[in-house]
């Protein structure tokens, strides 16, 4: 298509479930776009796989490459948004493509930017241009913008929260309806919020990659997606959430990312929250990010974290914020500071936790064992908070359930009383472990 005066002329590749959405929100809001914007927004270009498929939106008079990379280098656009997925092939060729263009990128792929994230910052920097990433992180939630601009000045100290949907989901039912993890996680890949495969979001890889874009804006550090402890949710089971309602808690699948004096720490795990804590009231596939700062205190967004609408949502914005910026126009850097500033990243071990540890486990129902289990813990210098003997119908009569809280210890200190309680012959099954969060 011809190019519009006084227009921003974008290239989309891909055209699922969220491409679709993106060119149906700027169609619908194309008038109130361009009076935000100062000058229209025109789909230009796109690209798929499928040419004759029906996605529902009409895509005007677009002009159509099989190939995203052609579609980057394309002189009829100024943006590129890639919605292709994946962290290397078309994606990572068409967004490099683009940037050494000179061509604005908007992307929403959070892999891509764990492990190349870096390399095309300094491109896009070295460019002039911007590469624009809200939709990456936590859906229609706007943390980057949040975190990358309007927090300028304070100082964080950890980013936490709800970074993934579907874990969330699941949690969030096995509470609320008693079932197993394995009968929900069924039920989601019915209703589209599961993936056929879903062990990239289940074991948390997922959110590992959400955490560490939100490590490298918190502490001004390296992107360092493989320095992530990683923990998923497939072994938690209907005993650990009645144990946590029990105890006052609820289980999530928390992104933990925190400064100490050895380093920066990252962990993604199951996790106890207090029942009366904000974000143990978010439910569902919302998703939800808590900083906190030295001058602003803590911050909570909570919204819509996966999905066409909210995702698009993210895109537009990006693509707006590219529209309003004028020529010649100095961007900011992409992780908020330029990339030669960002410093390594540092790993810290995997320190103390406020609240402690959740400590579950089967025993033998034989005389001693709670002598043992106390002497182990007090070897390894873990005070108990409580002890308690939990007994349930489908148990056998010669097991028992015995809930362990500890007072705030360490990980390895917790392991090492695990693997010699195991070696001591006094367990049933496997010992399941849960840290116990500060959520304020």
């Amino acid at each position: 298509m011809a190019r519009v005066a006084n227009a921003l002329h974008v290239g989309i590749a891909g055209l699922g479930t969220v491409g679709a959405s993106v060119i149906r929100v700027l169609a619908q809001k194309s008038e109130e776009l361009t009076r935000q914007c100062g000058q229209n927004i025109v789909v230009a270009a796109v690209s798929a796989r499928d040419k004759s498929r029906d996605r529902g939106v009409s895509l005007g008079n677009a002009k159509w490459f099989d190939d995203p990379v052609e579609l980057a280098k394309f002189d009829g656009i100024d943006v590129f948004v890639e919605l292709v997925g994946g962290d290397e092939g078309p994606a990572r060729k068409s967004v490099a493509a683009a940037l050494e263009r000179g061509k604005h990128v908007v992307t929403a792929n959070k892999a891509l930017l764990a492990k190349h994230g870096i390399a095309l910052a300094e491109i896009a920097e070295s460019k002039g241009v911007l590469l624009n990433y809200e939709a990456a992180v936590a859906g229609g939630i706007p943390v980057i913008k949040t975190m990358r601009e309007a927090m300028a000045g304070n100082s964080v100290s950890r980013v936490f929260g709800i970074l993934n949907g579907t874990c969330n989901y699941i949690l969030t039912r096995m509470e609320a309806e008693g079932i197993s993890f394995e009968e929900c996680l069924k039920d989601a890949q019915r209703l589209g919020y599961a993936e056929a495969d879903p062990t990239f979001d289940i074991e948390g890889n997922d959110t590992a990659h959400k955490l560490a874009i939100l490590t490298s804006l918190a502490f001004g550090s390296r992107i360092a997606a493989d320095q992530v402890y990683m923990e998923g949710i497939s072994n938690i089971t209907q005993a650990d959430i009645r144990a946590a309602a029990d105890l006052g808690y609820r289980i999530k699948l928390l992104g933990v990312a925190q400064q100490t004096e050895s380093g920066i720490e990252q962990r993604v795990h199951p996790t106890m929250v207090p029942t009366s804590s904000v974000i143990a009231q978010v439910h569902g596939v919302t998703n939800a990010v808590a900083v906190e700062t030295d001058i602003l205190g803590e911050l909570l967004l909570s919204g819509p974290g996966a999905g066409g609408n909210a995702t698009a949502s993210a895109v537009v914005g990006d693509i707006a914020d590219i529209a309003k910026s004028q020529p010649g126009f100095q961007h900011g850097p992409v992780f908020g500071r330029p990339v030669k500033e960002l410093k390594p990243y540092r790993k810290a071990g995997i320190r103390s936790h406020a609240g402690g540890y959740f400590i579950r486990l089967t025993v033998h129902d034989r005389i001693g064992v709670f002598a043992s289990l106390t002497k182990r813990m007090a070897e390894n210098g873990i005070s108990l908070e409580s002890i308690v003997q939990q007994g349930h119908g489908q148990m056998k009569s010669a097991e028992k359930t015995v809930i362990l809280v500890t007072h705030e210890t360490t990980e390895a200190a917790v392991r090492k009383a695990v693997d010699a309680v195991t070696s001591d012959g006094l367990l049933v099954d496997k010992a399941q472990v849960i840290r116990i969060e500060r959520a304020e």
